[in-house]
């Protein structure tokens, strides 16, 4: 088995110091042995190894790759690193899987930059020891300031480094020294402060920039950054949207008087479409239409030929909010008027893919998803919705196969284990269901979804106690959980509790009636010797659902078939 010896010192390269060696050794054999693997692969090898990028050309492009800085407004979500180590882990397996088992050993792992830290964690979740062992050298850190590459850690979205190496910068930077040069670096740094959850100190730079700078466009900036941090932090009990308003009013106020019109423009629609969010956490949605029909406006009449991202922004925006309104033909012009401006830009296709699922155009909505696992490095978001439908035509096989992988993805995705264990429970498997339930709490230990199946493994087992406390606790965090009424019901009537039984059932009936609601209460009437009770819920479950087979018997019984 060869051995390759790397030090993955960030000091050295950056971000991905580690993964742009590993990809040294292996891009040049693998574009001569399996030339479409690369190319598969080619935004994460980029990415992680800029020096391959004469040798690995961009396949999968979006419009951003052709704009002047200034305009690509979009910077990449923390998620992204998670996404770019996914593709790697895959072109290093398929890689090796030809090539032959490699033994990576490694030094100054300590050091790392967080974007290799990630990736070797990834290699050992998903990739098989046999086939790459990372063994840990010993650390001897070197010296000197981390590289202060801000470009590429913005375009990149690598928020660790550039908030690592801009705070370094800063503290030998004086506000003095060169105030467009600073003003500009606290502004990237904070944002990725931001992005990596490091809200406070992100916020304290806006405050010292508030004390140093009279700029008005720089002013704008961080009161919008403000606001943003006060309607988006992590935390939702420091979320404070009616703070949030005060100071996007005045990024609103000063980008209103920018003399030049296309400034202004671009500026204060920016700054109005980020009061829209204030406005909709303020449960405001119908202001929130207004301020982005305003920023559509201004980008249309004054930045038709620059700012083409901006504009996109604003129209999946408007979509978003029409769709959240009901009006979802109007939704899907936007998505699409969004995803024609830039199809190689793959998050609208998952919102757009979800309004059409909602709208039941399923095969649209596949394609939608599909589109992104083709555009993007590996996005769990992306599976978890195909598996959603995929579920809704009764596959439950494809459902769990990409449930399963969304996990393998990213094993911190909590939604997926709702949506897994379901399955387990579905199919009887409550072993597995309570692992699936144990391992979502942990991360979601509020999540009413995971307490409700809780509920049901717990019923199942009869340890009933427990069952009733999952179900209450679901309850009381989301009193609207139909699941969650309806499987206290189970469980009275398991236990002869006919009355509860009734009274809960008729709460999940009053937040949606279903033919299984109507019949499992007619089931909990005739325990409690109303006949006539029973024999109305099945009138109107044969109504909802003429075909169900247990309505049909039931009504048999009673004479009314």
């Amino acid at each position: 088995m060869e051995t390759i010896l790397i030090d993955a010192d960030r000091r050295i390269g950056g971000p991905y110091t580690l993964a742009a060696a590993l990809l040294a050794r292996l891009v040049p054999g693998a574009l001569k042995t399996a030339p479409d693997l690369v190319a598969a692969h080619d935004i994460e090898i980029r990415a992680a190894a800029p020096a391959l990028r004469a040798a690995v050309p961009a396949r999968r492009r979006s419009l951003a790759d052709d704009l002047p800085r200034a305009q690509r407004v979009l910077v990449p979500g923390a998620r992204r690193s998670l996404r770019i180590a996914n593709g790697l882990a895959e072109f290093v397996r398929d890689y090796l899987t030809a090539a032959g088992p490699l033994t990576l050993r490694v030094t100054n792992l300590g050091e790392a930059d967080y974007t290799d830290s990630e990736l070797v964690k990834v290699l050992r979740r998903r990739l098989d020891p046999e086939l790459l062992r990372i063994e840990e050298g010993p650390s001897a850190p070197g010296s000197g300031p981390l590289r202060a590459d801000f470009g590429r850690y913005r375009d990149e979205g690598f928020h660790h480094a550039m908030a690592e190496s801009g705070l370094e910068v800063l503290r030998g930077l004086a506000y003095d020294d060169d105030p467009e040069r600073w003003q500009l670096l606290v502004q990237r740094v904070a944002a990725a402060l931001e992005a990596i959850e490091r809200e406070d100190e992100a916020h304290d730079l806006y405050d010292r920039a508030r004390r140093l700078s009279t700029d008005p466009k720089h002013r704008a900036t961080i009161a919008y950054a403000t606001a943003m941090i006060l309607v988006r932090h992590h935390d939702p009990a420091q979320r404070d949207p009616e703070q949030a308003l005060s100071w996007i009013n005045e990024a609103v106020t000063i980008t209103s008087l920018l003399p030049d019109p296309r400034e202004r423009a671009f500026h204060l629609g920016f700054d109005l479409n980020g009061k829209a969010l204030v406005e909709l956490r303020r449960g405001r949605r119908e202001a929130a239409m207004e301020l982005v029909e305003q920023a559509i406006e201004l980008a249309e009449t004054h930045l038709q030929d620059e700012h083409p991202i901006h504009r996109l922004i604003l129209y999946a925006n408007r979509g978003q909010l029409l769709a959240l309104g009901g009006r979802r033909e109007e939704a899907l012009a936007d998505y699409d008027r969004a995803i024609a401006a830039d199809p190689g830009y793959p998050d609208y296709y998952l919102d757009r893919g979800n309004l059409l699922h909602a709208m039941g155009r399923s095969d649209e909505a596949l394609a939608d998803y599909e589109a992104v696992m083709r555009l993007s490095p590996p996005f769990p978001e992306a599976y978890y919705n195909r598996s959603e439908v995929r579920y809704a035509a009764g596959d439950l096989a494809g459902a769990r196969a990409d449930l399963d992988h969304t996990l393998e993805l990213d094993p911190d995705f909590a939604p997926a284990y709702v949506n897994r264990c379901g399955l387990h429970v579905a199919a009887g498997d409550y072993v597995r269901a309570r692992q699936d339930v144990e391992r979502g709490l942990a991360l979601a230990p509020e999540d009413p979804y995971l307490l409700c199946v809780l509920g049901q493994v717990e019923l199942a087992e009869q340890r009933y106690p427990e069952s009733r406390l999952a179900f209450d606790r679901a309850l009381e965090i989301d009193p609207e959980l139909v699941a969650a009424w309806a499987g206290r019901a189970e469980l009275a009537f398991e236990r002869g509790d006919n009355e509860l039984a009734v009274s809960d059932l008729t709460r999940a009936l009053k937040l949606g009636e279903t033919a299984e609601l109507l019949y499992n209460r007619s089931l909990a009437y005739r325990a409690a010797g109303l006949a006539e009770q029973a024999r109305q819920d099945l009138l109107r479950a044969a109504e909802l659902d003429p075909d169900d087979a247990d309505v049909r018997a039931a009504l048999s019984e009673l004479g009314d078939a």
